[in-house]
């Protein structure tokens, strides 16, 4: 059996049975057979699962127990593909910007991001609020007129509540109209963790 052949069985065999293979990461990825890498990391918001395509990075999720991670990447394996593995390299440049963002030495990302878990007025509205600049805040409604419908706030909302690229694509910068921090996928504590990183106010330890 050839080493493709080997690796496309061991990925199905991964797969099946849920079982991260960390050590197939390198040969898969040489082989072409890595769709969706991932790590977890430890952050001033809590662990941070990230993951990859070839496209740039497709998912940030806030995880508060092992549960939730497993949730995260068989949402991945089914929505973006099966070929799920946990590899840190293909995250190196995500991680960085990460930590220096949290240690308020960066204010915009340079990697790629990978939409393909959004779509339609859901995409509009979160495309929109990443043009949001470092520090400033926007509102429900102006995120729903910047996506074509002026009167879909509470859609707008639904949207940047299951928003697959938190911090990225900064659904924390937006607040209700007045000034209300409204809700967060992750909680409003981690809302204000974020605000209060860009305002100056708190960084993550160097």
């Amino acid at each position: 059996m050839n080493d493709h052949a080997e690796l496309e069985r061991a990925l199905r065999s991964a797969a099946a049975s849920d079982l991260p293979l960390p050590d197939l990461a390198p040969r898969a990825g040489a082989a072409g057979l890595l769709d969706v890498a991932y790590a977890v990391d430890d952050s001033p918001v809590g662990r941070l699962l990230l993951a990859s395509t070839k496209r740039g990075l497709v998912r940030i999720a806030y995880l508060d127990d092992e549960a939730g991670e497993d949730a995260v990447l068989s949402d991945l394996a089914m929505r973006v593909s099966p070929r799920v593995l946990a590899a840190g390299k293909p995250l190196d440049e995500p991680r960085r910007e990460l930590e220096q963002y949290f240690a308020g030495r960066r204010h915009e990302f340079a990697f790629a991001l990978d939409w393909q878990l959004t779509a339609g007025f859901a995409q509009r509205v979160l495309r929109a609020t990443a043009e949001i600049p470092y520090g400033a805040v926007s509102s429900y409604r102006a995120m729903a007129e910047a996506a074509g419908s002026p009167r879909g706030s509470r859609a707008a909302g639904n949207a940047l509540g299951s928003n697959p690229l938190p911090i990225v694509v900064p659904c924390h910068r937006v607040l209700h109209s007045g000034g209300g921090l409204g809700g967060y996928t992750g909680g409003v504590e981690r809302k204000e963790l974020l605000l209060a990183v860009e305002r100056g106010i708190l960084a993550a330890p160097e």
